[in-house]
């Protein structure tokens, strides 16, 4: 029996995370494989006093069916957070709440996307970015990146070539690479949303995740600084990496013309994003709780990332490069195949497999010509013990 199933499915696979996921079953297995945040640092009695406050002074409003938009008090408070790190002149109506931010992209996608339509996105990106476009009928054009971000050179010409529906960047702290783009970068890339009337897609879910120093400025911070730039800019935020993956709190900021469009393709999706979790971020974000929340886990996750890079550089030696990333929840490493070790990453992840220790081969996060020597490693929920007996068990995959 063969069910009738649409064409765009043959333009996608499954997430090659998801499935290595089945292969984690495995007692004593260590995990650098997932991006999840550490649930040790979920902030469990602020969020239980924030749900019991949304339960007990607005119980209608929590459990009840509500606007498409979103909530209005968490929209207020998202539109405060922006202002916070520097967007001046975000309102509560310039963005809508969706679930999670990857709805935010399957809502780009259901609004902007037609078959053949072009698409940049960097190379590497994020996995979900290339199957939801491509479910979608993007033909993906991949802009290559270096330690500091998108080429814009590159960009520009591919932007000249391809004419794009938008360009997607993950600017600050970018999965799979964690790299972050430059100052003078951001700038150029606005001039070009502008220059060639291309919209900028800036997905934002780690800029919050530094380590020492703060990274430049949002694109939609920085948008004020080249005029006309916010009419082809959407950004795209989460409270998953930060807050609570769970509540799938994310939001979308961007001309009022596509959110209005994209609140009618939600409206066919979900009808609303959950009531009771906005009502419960509201009054989170409301009691102040969030600096407290993002410098324990900046701390947590920077010491996490030293030790990672450190085990790396005495177990492996020459036979891995990285460059230390400075915030985010990834190390991003190349095989060198330095003293005729391995250099094949998808060879390298089935052979760490077999000595108890996962990651992500970086092949699956290109969408076009991958490098086979590239890996992700997550180093968010492993503790220091863990990551040193992990990156060991690398060691011994290598050899």
């Amino acid at each position: 029996m063969s069910l009738p199933f649409a064409e765009r499915l043959n333009n996608v696979e499954t997430s090659a995370i998801r499935e290595l996921f089945k292969l984690l079953g495995k007692p004593g297995i260590i995990s650098f494989a997932g991006g999840f945040p550490d649930a040790a640092l979920f902030d469990v009695a602020g969020l239980s006093e924030a749900v019991n406050q949304a339960l007990r002074e607005e119980p209608g409003a929590a459990l009840q069916y509500g606007a498409t938009e979103g909530h209005n008090p968490l929209r207020e408070q998202l539109a405060q957070f922006m202002v916070s790190k520097g967007a001046q002149g975000v309102a509560p109506t310039d963005l809508i709440v969706t679930t999670g931010s990857q709805q935010a992209l399957d809502l780009l996608g259901k609004t902007l996307v037609d078959p053949g339509s072009k698409v940049i996105v960097e190379g590497p990106t994020f996995l979900a970015t290339i199957q939801c476009f491509r479910l979608y009928g993007a033909d993906l054009v991949s802009a290559p990146i270096d330690g500091d971000g998108v080429q814009v050179d590159r960009l520009e010409e591919l932007i000249q070539t391809h004419r794009p529906k938008f360009v997607y960047l993950i600017p600050t702290f970018g999965n799979p690479s964690g790299a972050t783009l430059s100052l003078a970068r951001r700038k150029r890339v606005l001039e070009l949303a502008v220059q060639y009337q291309t919209l900028i897609v800036e997905d934002d879910p780690y800029g919050d995740l530094y380590f020492d120093a703060p990274p430049p400025p949002s694109l939609l911070a920085l948008s004020a600084e080249v005029p006309g730039s916010r009419d082809w800019l959407v950004h795209c935020g989460s409270l998953s990496k930060v807050l609570s993956p769970g509540l799938r709190l994310g939001w979308m900021i961007g001309p009022a013309e596509l959110l209005t469009r994209a609140t009618m393709c939600k409206q066919f999706s979900d009808a609303h994003t959950s009531t009771l979790a906005q009502a419960t971020a509201a009054r989170y974000l409301a009691a102040g709780h969030m600096p407290a929340r993002l410098a324990q886990a900046r701390q947590v996750y920077g010491q996490r990332a030293r030790i990672m890079g450190e085990a790396l550089r005495q177990d492996l030696g020459d036979a891995i490069d990285f460059v230390p990333p400075g915030g985010g929840l990834f190390v991003w490493a190349r095989l060198t195949g330095a003293g005729g070790k391995l250099a094949d990453g998808l060879t390298f992840g089935r052979q760490a497999i077999a000595q108890g220790v996962a990651f992500v081969p970086g092949a699956p996060f290109y969408c076009s010509q991958p490098d086979l020597s590239t890996l992700r490693l997550s180093f968010a929920t492993a503790d220091e013990a863990s990551i040193r007996e992990g990156v060991a068990r690398l060691a011994r995959a290598l050899a």
